[in-house]
């Protein structure tokens, strides 16, 4: 697993429950996939969090070669019926 400084010293400090495993799994099953303007890629999955036992959606953002991780976080705007 790849990631940025960025993901390795804010992301993880400010959301210690976020498991860096999820992000590998949501990358390789998207429930959804989208390019940004500066040419980083978004990625949608669905995870189980172990704090209350929910399903979540988490978004994990790549940089553009698909697999080095900059951020991730819990999406509670996303909906699946919007392309």
């Amino acid at each position: 697993m790849k990631t940025t400084k960025y993901f390795q010293e804010q992301v993880l400090r400010k959301r210690p429950y976020i498991d860096p495993s999820w992000c590998v799994d949501v990358i390789a099953a998207p429930l959804q996939r989208q390019a940004q303007e500066d040419g980083r890629l978004r990625f949608w999955g669905r995870v189980h969090d172990p704090r209350d036992a929910n399903w979540r959606i988490l978004r994990v953002v790549t940089l553009s070669d698909g697999e080095t991780i900059h951020n991730a976080f819990f999406d509670r705007g996303y909906r699946e019926d919007q392309p």
